[in-house]
């Protein structure tokens, strides 16, 4: 069975119609070192059924988190996800146009991103949230970059305890930009005391940081959006909202911006996509928002509806006047995490991160006691630990993974120093039995090397 769609007879019927005799002729301009100089190297075609049992083979080569036990965290989280929220998702009603800037077409859609901008401000305790960003990691570049719009100046400071992943997105993001970035260090797992005297020193607008920090230690963040306060800095915070259900969340400390990852909120791992960034501020920035904003009114008859009420991107306004050019929302995701919280609930949530605490310090107690590991860093941690390993953490991966385990993130990638640390995650689905499990692998497999 062939997939090609294009016959000999429709390949020269095109080309007639651009004036070209050959497919040669058409690609000449090509340099003949970059074209391939024979057929593709690829199988003879299969049947469908035989297509579809070849896929499912290379599909069961991956490891993943309904087969095997995961402790990787690092950004993406194995949190579980109720069934109400493939159930409501999946519905007809959410299936409209691409974008939803008709109101009298599109108000299921609008009512949907209305209440999700609602439950992120409840979240972080800030007055005004957006329709969702892409991911954390652009969150967190456009909030800095609006931080720079609001304080008038092009320096960003950012705490090296911050996702190294989200860092390397800012940094993609100044280099279009008339900003610069200053790196601010961390000291036992938390953003250095020091750091916003480094950050005002630097002449930069923001400090951001994020917390937990990307070691899974819980940050000061009273104190830290307290001193950035006073410096005359911007503060740009990312939080997991997982740990909101716990944690009092940076709106009540006077944070000016809250930005983070929304994956964990009904939204699968997924190999690492899609996912969900939200994004609030406080109320006087709202003029710089980037994305859109979704408000409710009421029409001439009174009755309430939801319009598209704010888009400060360059696609609708003049482009020297634009704060962004974010042009789409996550709204698939965005209905997921809205979903998902309901369903939760207040209580629910603080459930979720109640378990999430104690057991990821279980299992931390437990690789301490015995798999001859020791903390990284001696802070609070949430759901996410540092440990240091008694053997090199990728070839405890290595092993764990035969045994159908996921293991930890190695922290030497990214820091050199901790080369011999891993970041290990613990949510709420893990059983005592699946964290013994893992312990007792880790400490056959240490005790081997």
């Amino acid at each position: 069975m062939s997939y090609t769609p294009h016959t000999a007879a429709d390949i020269q019927a095109m080309l007639a119609v651009i004036g070209a005799e050959s497919v040669e002729q058409l690609i000449a301009d090509i340099p003949s070192q970059v074209r391939l100089a024979g057929p593709l190297a690829v199988p003879p075609a299969m049947s469908e059924p035989e297509l579809v049992r070849k896929l499912r083979e290379l599909a069961s080569s991956n490891l993943d988190v309904d087969s095997t036990l995961c402790f990787l965290g690092a950004g993406l989280y194995d949190h579980f996800t109720p069934a109400v929220v493939d159930a409501l998702t999946s519905r007809g009603e959410f299936a409209t146009a691409y974008t939803p800037y008709q109101p009298e077409m599109s108000q299921g859609v609008l009512q949907a991103i209305y209440e999700y901008q609602s439950l992120v401000g409840l979240l972080t305790d800030m007055p005004l949230a957006n329709a969702s960003m892409y991911d954390a990691a652009t969150g967190l570049a456009e909030a800095c970059l609006m931080a720079c719009e609001i304080a008038g100046r092009s320096v960003v400071a950012v705490s090296d305890a911050v996702h190294p992943r989200y860092r390397l997105v800012l940094e993609t993001y100044l280099r279009t930009s008339d900003c610069t970035l200053v790196t601010v260090p961390s000291q036992g797992g938390l953003t250095d005391p020091d750091a916003v005297r480094l950050a005002a020193e630097a002449g930069a607008a923001c400090l951001a940081f994020q917390s937990p920090s990307f070691f899974g230690v819980v940050e000061d963040s009273e104190s830290l959006i307290a001193a950035t306060k006073a410096a005359g800095l911007v503060s740009v915070v990312a939080v997991d909202p997982v740990s909101l259900g716990l944690l009092e969340p940076p709106g009540t400390f006077g944070a000016d911006i809250v930005v983070g990852e929304g994956q964990g909120l009904g939204v699968p791992m997924g190999f690492g996509g899609p996912l969900l960034g939200f994004f609030a501020c406080r109320l006087e920035h709202q003029r710089r928002f980037p994305g859109r904003i979704v408000g409710a009114t009421v029409d001439k008859e009174g009755r309430r509806g939801y319009t598209m009420t704010l888009r400060t991107r360059e696609q609708d306004i003049r482009r020297e006047k634009a704060t962004s050019n974010i042009c789409t929302n996550q709204a698939l995701m965005a209905l997921a995490a809205t979903v998902h919280l309901c369903a939760l609930g207040r209580e629910g949530l603080r459930q979720v991160s109640d378990l999430c605490l104690q057991k990821s310090h279980y299992a931390a107690d437990q690789l301490c006691l015995n798999a001859r590991c020791t903390p990284a860093f001696d802070a609070p941690f949430f759901k996410e630990f540092s440990i240091r390993c008694p053997a090199p953490p990728e070839r405890i991966n290595e092993a764990l993974a035969s045994q159908g385990m996921i293991g930890g993130y190695p922290l030497g990638r990214d820091y050199p120093a901790l080369g011999d640390c891993m970041l290990v995650c613990v949510t709420e689905t893990k059983t005592r039995a699946d964290i013994d499990r893992f312990v007792d692998a880790t400490r056959q497999i240490v005790e081997t090397m």
